[in-house]
């Protein structure tokens, strides 16, 4: 089998200015790679294989949404110089600034530094600022509206800090295992479902200003192995890959990066795993033709820390940015900089690829509202919470104010506490056990309950599971301006109500325990947990991802004693995903369950909201509750296969509820489940058919590739030299320059390392001619094409509370597609209906696009519609569908 390799471009070589040892260059020829596998002994080389796609799409003048960002782009990149386009391109490196991640400024021009920043529930490592439920949670309350405004709220205290790019929302991990760290930080492992979580946190997020970033694309779905490096007993190993089939990657893993394109969204972050053997930065398949030719997309591509592994490579791969910008973090060594401004000199790297990796940065930051010169200073510094510093950390240099301390919070607590509220599941509810009404005596028993004796933010980007789990671990994370703990929160509410109150904030104080819940009119609730994080912490053996789904702790035995003891016993869990509730789960002193999630600052108050009935709940959980570990069907791969570790998804699009309904195995909670403090009934259901035009696979040409300013790239090595001898060089610092014009002509010189001059490029690289269009893509319409959004089929069902109490329902809308390699049923619309007085009827409306509808056929490259009969149910989860009708 043909495997695509190719050396990184000689303009790599001996360029690089912030190294003092030349050498060190090498690495850049060592780790070679674009599209495709390294160059390796064939015994050893796996099968999975990415096609090359090139050359990489430039930007469309005419996109959709996006024709006043490009008008404003292309003015201000015109008047860029060559050098001032590579440090809009390159990071200053690992903490050379004062944010996670931040680019060059251009000061002739006005710009200043742009500012990556986490996270996906508040702005990281900074103080004055709120955290948010998880993306997780978010998505359990099945509300858009919520969705929207969380994502608006923390574009907010993202912009009042100063930074330009929010590094989220998460749809990679999806969450094809359940043991995955970082499934809390995305939404759900349902495309659909994540689909509309990540399109309307985008939308919140831009609306407020600041340039969202859709990550990590993408089959991000494990921490270990996703990145090279030294494992005991295995020797280097390379990065994970994900071996995924085009059919999989469309209808699972794609989907929701078409609902953020669509979006808008203005940047997209490439993750640390292979896909098919090509690492997912340089992979030509899926950045140039999935994501820039077929989706349309026309913000900018960035690395994730240290997910770049080649220079020219990537950038001809589609990579536009390079995150933190050195090789290694502190190494002062990139890939880019002044390699890539030789690249550029040397001609290996287009005029036209430069303009566009800059076009697309500018379009991103000009589309959500950015003013050149009135872009909030950055307030915060990422590296220290004291006020006065240096600017450059890493090299102690630039002493000043670096934290200004400003409070971007708002009243976004109020926010906070509705979504992690509305969040809550309502799994168990027996003999009247909630909402709860002046208990006599209420006892709060577990670790889960309380506080961190270390304080709330006592361990470093929360790495560890210590009191009640309000966040889970990793860069996802933020500083607790506060955290109201559930023992908090219910000890208030049981002073104000009159109740008795005791707590044991222990999970292995079960003699104490045994003592106050053994009593007589006792209420007690049980708090348990899960955590998991990003694999760069160790929590308990735990290497970012969970090693089973047990409870932590020893939580089940703690239930178990309870509720031997109590006979109403209620628990709740606090977990980034689902947990085995076998053991305990049935017993009849266990009244109650509900998941809390991931709930953020005021996980207490939001658990008080529910308990005590001010929220009525009508959440549903986000994924399946298994009986077992193995009813999953899949799982992380904890031990490496090889030297290239292999991650088969031979499951296909048969992951969660997918993979149940397959198989026939019975959850004990299935996908989309939630009780309520009500009941509702269905009826009615319509469907209408439309009539929209039909289905036409996209034809013509694109415009030839624009170069842009061509006047400013001179061909004179000198010109490229640092400024002066006097320049203030930091340490470490990336810049665009070259060291000496004598060593940039070695390298763009013919038959460096034996090869001939560009000869290695793959074919069509540097190709600015008109390009076809693909057939799924569209002229104009980010997210593939604009057809596949026609509504085909309006469905409605009357929605009625039965029940005594108001409240929220939601109705859900799944589709069977009829083949035989289909799921039996697939999500495909919801809605939250609000305020439900007792009797009274509305109406859910949902519609049924032609996307909804398709399977990708690989044969075509497109989307099609089968002849197989097709049926839509409505119901209130994946397993109680309530009504049913054939569409004709």
């Amino acid at each position: 089998m043909l495997y695509q390799f190719w050396p990184l471009a000689a303009s790599a070589a001996f360029a690089g200015v912030t190294s003092a040892n030349p050498t060190q260059f090498l690495h850049f020829i060592e780790n070679i790679d674009v599209g495709g596998l390294k160059h390796r002994d064939t015994s050893e080389t796996p099968e999975a294989f990415s096609p090359p796609s090139y050359p990489s799409p430039w930007m469309n003048p005419h996109a959709i949404g996006w024709e006043s960002a490009y008008a404003q782009a292309k003015a201000f990149v015109a008047q860029m110089t060559l050098m001032e386009k590579v440090n809009l391109t390159t990071g200053v490196g690992w903490q050379g600034e004062q944010c996670v991640g931040q680019v060059g400024a251009v000061p002739r021009l006005g710009l200043t530094s742009m500012c990556m920043q986490d996270s996906p529930v508040g702005v990281r490592l900074t103080d004055f600022a709120s955290v948010f439920p998880s993306g997780q949670t978010a998505a359990a309350t099945f509300d858009r509206r919520l969705l929207y405004l969380r994502g608006y709220a923390m574009g907010q205290e993202h912009r009042g800090k100063g930074v330009t790019v929010q590094l989220g929302p998460v749809a990679g991990p999806l969450g094809r295992a359940p043991e995955g760290g970082r499934n809390w930080e995305g939404f759900a492992p349902d495309p659909v479902l994540t689909g509309v979580g990540i399109a309307e946190t985008i939308k919140g997020i831009q609306d407020a200003g600041v340039v969202a970033c859709a990550k990590h694309f993408i089959g991000n779905e494990q921490e270990h192995f996703r990145q090279p490096g030294d494992v005991q007993g295995y020797g280097y190993i390379e990065a994970v890959s994900s071996n995924i089939d085009d059919k999989t990657m469309h209808e699972l893993y794609l989907w929701p990066f078409a609902d953020a394109v669509r979006a808008g969204v203005g940047s997209v972050m490439c993750s640390y795993n292979q896909v098919n053997n090509s690492y997912a930065c340089q992979n030509s398949k899926m950045l140039n033709n999935l994501l820039k030719g077929e989706l349309g997309f026309q913000g900018f591509v960035m690395s994730d820390w240290q997910a770049q592994h080649s220079g020219v490579s990537s950038a001809l791969a589609g990579l536009d940015m390079s995150m933190p910008g050195d090789t290694v973090f502190n190494s002062g060594i990139s890939y880019w900089g002044a390699n890539l401004t030789l690249s550029v000199i040397n001609g290996t790297l287009p005029e036209w690829r430069i303009d566009d990796m800059a076009m697309r940065i500018m379009a991103a930051f000009f589309k959500v509202g950015n003013k050149i010169g009135s872009q909030v200073p950055i307030n915060f510094d990422s590296w220290t919470l004291d006020t006065y510093g240096p600017v450059h950390y890493a090299a102690g240099a630039g002493q000043q104010q670096i934290n200004q301390h400003v409070d971007v919070r708002g009243n976004h607590a109020k926010l906070i506490r509705e979504v992690a509220a509305k969040g809550t599941v309502l799994l168990k509810n027996t003999n009247g056990a909630l909402p709860l009404k002046n208990p006599k005596s209420l006892v709060v028993i577990g670790e889960d309950a309380g506080a961190n004796p270390d304080g709330a933010n006592g361990c470093g980007d929360r790495g560890c599971d210590k009191g009640t789990l309000g966040m889970a671990w990793g860069s996802g994370t933020a500083n607790f301006p506060y955290l109201i703990t559930p023992d908090a929160a219910l000890q208030l509410k049981a002073a104000q109500d009159g109740s008795a109150y005791q707590s044991v904030l222990a999970n292995n104080r079960l003699d104490a325990v045994s003592s106050l819940v053994s009593q007589d009119s006792v209420t007690a609730i049980v708090f348990v947990n899960a955590d998991s994080g990003e694999g760069y912490i160790n929590v308990d053996g735990n290497e970012g991802d969970r090693t089973n789904l047990t409870l932590w702790y020893d939580g089940d035995a703690l239930i178990k004693k309870v509720s031997s003891l109590c006979p109403n016993t209620i628990v709740v869990i606090h977990s980034t995903g689902p947990v085995l509730v076998d053991e305990w789960y049935a017993n009849p002193n266990v009244t109650a369950i509900l998941w809390a999630g991931v709930p953020g600052q005021e996980s207490g108050n939001a658990i008080v909201d529910v308990l005590y009935g001010a929220v009525n709940p009508a959440a549903r959980t986000p994924f399946t509750w298994g009986q077992d570990r193995e009813s999953y069907g899949t799982d992380v791969m904890y031990e490496p296969n090889g030297r290239y570790p292999q991650q088969e998804f031979a499951e296909g699009v048969f992951i969660d509820y997918r993979h149940f309904d397959k198989m026939n195995v019975d959850p004990i909670y299935e996908f989309g489940y939630g009780l309520s403090y009500s009941t509702f009934s269905y009826s009615n259901l319509r469907v209408v058919k439309a009539y929209p035009r039909p289905y036409k696979p996209t034809q013509g040409y694109t415009d030839k590739a624009p170069t842009i300013g061509a006047a400013n790239v001179s061909t004179n090595l000198k010109d490229y030299l640092f400024p002066s001898a006097s320049f203030s060089n930091i340490w470490q610092y990336i810049y665009p320059y070259l060291s000496t014009a004598s060593s940039g002509k070695a390298a763009s010189g013919d038959g460096h390392y034996g090869l001939p001059s560009h000869s290695y490029l793959p074919p069509h690289a540097t190709d600015g001619a008109a390009q076809p269009y693909l057939a799924a893509a569209d002229r104009v319409a980010p997210g593939g094409n604009a057809a596949l959004y026609d509504v085909l089929y309006t469905v409605t069902a009357d929605i009625t509370n039965t029940g005594s109490v108001v409240g929220d329902e939601v109705p859900q809308l799944y589709v069977s597609l009829g083949g035989p390699d289909d799921p039996p049923v697939v999500l495909r619309g919801f809605d939250r209906l609000h305020g439900l007085a007792p009797g009274q009827r509305t109406t859910f409306r949902a519609t049924l696009t032609r996307r909804d509808l398709s399977n990708w056929d690989t044969a075509s490259q497109n989307w099609v519609i089968s002849d197989h009969p097709k049926t839509v149910f409505v119901g209130s989860s994946s397993r109680k569908l309530h009504l049913q009708a054939a569409l004709a």
